[in-house]
């Protein structure tokens, strides 16, 4: 398939009750091992991809060594690949116009754009957002490809106290609203986790919801019976392999 047919079959398998599964990578050697473990598509986390170059997450990385690396895996697998973009390396619209067009040149079939100001305090207010949607939209349109755009609100991220979150569903629902019409195509929300509110989230939405979700396997059927169009496992992964090696390097030295 080529850029724009990936793309297309990235946005078809968004289907609420039957999600695409997303186990986040962080280079194109994870990327390939997921795709042998039969993953329909490929998504990298910013955290884990910061985290392996010895970055912190938050745009810490340069956005030169994300866009190559982002090459790298796109380069290893034949399957889409979307990218976690954080929140487009800048604020105005035409710099994130341009810094997009630089990201679908490395092969990317969509990404991921935050609502959070990056290095600063809170979200960014919606009409703010929703012209630098836009701009995303309009890079992809003036390249020719059907960017999957995947619109990321933080506002359950910054509430960690959940019993917060009911409150914060009409919020939510408005931003998603928002962000269909400036361009988006999925409505991710991570850290929201309670299942009733995500049904909740999944029935008002304007868009495919995407959640992150840190638990075992078998507690994916439940959010797919919630409406969930998308699953993520953002650094979920990454961190349980460096546990493991640490352990494993750990036994080895104990051994001596």
């Amino acid at each position: 398939m080529n850029q724009i047919e990936k793309a297309n079959a990235f946005k078809a398998m968004h289907v609420a009750g039957a999600p695409v599964i997303l186990y986040n990578v962080w280079d194109a050697g994870s990327a390939a091992a997921v795709v042998k473990a039969g993953a329909a598509a490929i998504a990298t986390g910013s955290w884990p991809v910061a985290a392996a170059q010895g970055y912190s997450d938050g745009q810490v990385m340069p956005m030169e060594e994300a866009l190559a690396n982002a090459s790298r895996i796109i380069a290893a697998v034949d399957v889409p690949v979307t990218i976690d973009f954080e929140g487009g390396y800048a604020e105005a619209p035409d710099e994130i116009a341009a810094n997009v067009s630089k990201l679908i040149a490395t092969g990317a079939i969509g990404l991921n754009f935050e609502d959070q100001i990056v290095g600063g305090e809170g979200l960014y207010p919606v009409n703010v957002q929703t012209a630098r949607i836009k701009a995303v939209r309009g890079a992809a349109d003036a390249a020719g490809i059907p960017m999957v755009i995947n619109a990321r609100t933080d506002l359950f991220l910054k509430a960690p106290d959940s019993d917060v979150h009911a409150a914060l569903m009409d919020e939510a629902v408005a931003r998603c609203a928002a962000y269909a019409e400036a361009g988006g195509d999925s409505f991710f929300a991570p850290g929201l986790s309670d299942v009733g509110l995500i049904g909740e989230l999944c029935a008002r939405a304007a868009l495919p919801v995407n959640v992150m979700h840190a638990g075992p396997a078998d507690q994916i059927p439940a959010l797919a019976a919630a409406g969930v169009g998308r699953i993520s496992h953002g650094p979920i992964p990454y961190r349980a392999l460096m546990a493991e090696l640490t352990a494993r390097a750990k036994a080895a030295f104990d051994a001596k």
